[in-house]
């Protein structure tokens, strides 16, 4: 072989080895250059003090309160605000996305650190009508069934303030398309629209 013919092949031999490293590189990093990796959200506490850290919501997004039941760091039983991300394009509107978020019942996540309702299993939202002075909130007859009068009144202390946390309308409670004045078996009177006073008889 010509010494010329060994020069040009080297060249051609470091050409293709450039070529072959650019490509690669090229399929890596298709962008140029790598971007953010998005980690798993981190929980936002629903109320102060709990160990973590407060960390302010994402902008854009929108929050709704739902009042479950839990224990205070005295291990007294509180009515907890647990937040839930809301898109109205998706859920509805805020008070209908609230009942029935409220109706479902606690994450799994969330029992875990001690947190329920007293909303009985089976209970449904059969309707929420929103008119412009009132919101009527239609559940069906299993949401006053069972438990006894200290279950029944948590159930509607959830309720009302739930509903009172997410509209400035009066709402109004019906059963089975009733209106519940009386509520349970044990005929708790219920003064409506709902309020803070409400069970007060």
């Amino acid at each position: 072989m010509h010494k010329n013919e060994r020069i040009f092949l080297g060249i051609t031999a470091a050409i293709m080895i450039a070529v072959c490293s650019f490509v690669g590189l090229k399929m890596l990093y298709p962008g140029g250059n790598v971007g953010n990796i998005d980690l798993p959200g981190r929980e936002i506490p629903t109320e102060p003090g709990e160990g973590k850290e407060e960390i302010p919501e994402p902008q854009g997004k929108v929050y709704v309160n739902v009042f479950f039941i839990g224990q205070n760091e005295n291990k007294e039983e509180i009515y907890k605000a647990v937040k839930r991300e809301y898109d109205k394009d998706v859920d509805g509107t805020k008070i209908s996305f609230a009942i029935e978020t409220l109706v479902a019942g606690p994450k799994p996540s969330e029992k875990s650190k001690g947190v329920y309702s007293e909303i009985p299993p089976g209970t449904r939202v059969i309707s929420i009508s929103e008119q412009p002075d009132k919101i009527i909130i239609n559940l069906n007859s299993t949401f006053e069934a069972g438990g006894g009068t200290d279950s029944v009144y948590k159930r509607l202390f959830q309720l009302i303030k739930t509903a009172k946390n997410n509209t400035t309308k009066p709402v109004y409670l019906y059963i089975e398309g009733q209106r519940a004045d009386v509520i349970g078996g044990e005929g708790i009177m219920l003064t409506q629209p709902l309020n803070d006073r409400s069970l007060d008889g």
